[in-house]
């Protein structure tokens, strides 16, 4: 495979590829060209063929895609091979919706342990996890291997806690807090802003309109 830099837009086009391939599976389809996926996915078939030789390709002219083996090599690209450990810090709605939500155990991220600093939240069950208490937080991430860190909480305290979680050795950080994160560049930071989506979803409505 090949070591070069790939680019954000490839990267981020990867996931929507997975999800496709795992939809043709569930219809027993077992072989597709770039003509027939970009048809389905609204993407040229040369940005799909681009897309793939940055990782070495995986089709053959004139035969295709083999879409169980393209799904799992884009699979392994998205580190999908693998379970994943994640914490959510923040026992409310966007909390309970993140944990509750079954696909993402299918995707290999296994939620282990919910946080919250609301007392009459602790010890209540949200899907697999008791609901733990923010003082634990810290003895829980040093005892066991926390990949990944989900904030749902207020913006007001979501630096403090992140810079916390790196401190004690979390080095992925799932922000779904309205404010950006100043940490450490070797720390992956990945920001979900429902507001920012929702208000360039309104652009996009009062740009058709003119």
């Amino acid at each position: 495979m090949s070591s070069k830099i790939i680019s954000r837009a490839v990267i981020k086009r990867l996931p929507r590829y997975y999800r496709y391939l795992s939809e043709l599976m569930e219809h027993n389809i077992v072989r597709i060209s770039s003509k027939e996926l970009s048809e389905r996915m609204n993407v040229t078939a040369s940005q799909i063929r681009q897309d793939f030789n940055n990782f070495g390709g995986f089709g053959q002219q004139g035969y295709g895609y083999n879409v169980e083996y393209l799904y799992s090599e884009i699979g392994k690209i998205l580190g999908l091979e693998r379970d994943h450990n994640v914490i959510i810090i923040g026992a409310g709605n966007v909390g309970k919706a993140l944990i509750n939500y079954p696909d993402f155990a299918k995707r290999g991220f296994i939620f282990t342990a919910i946080f919250d600093s609301d007392p009459n939240l602790v010890g209540r069950k949200i899907g697999n996890c008791l609901v733990k208490s923010v003082d634990e937080l810290e003895t829980y991430v040093k005892e066991n291997e926390v990949e990944i860190a989900a904030l749902t909480i207020p913006k007001s305290v979501a630096p403090e806690v992140a810079g916390n979680l790196v401190k004690w050795g979390v080095g992925a950080i799932w922000n779904f807090a309205p404010t950006d994160l100043n940490l450490p560049k070797n720390v992956i930071v990945e920001n979900v802003h429902l507001a920012e989506s929702l208000m360039r979803l309104s652009y996009r409505i009062k740009d058709s309109e003119k």
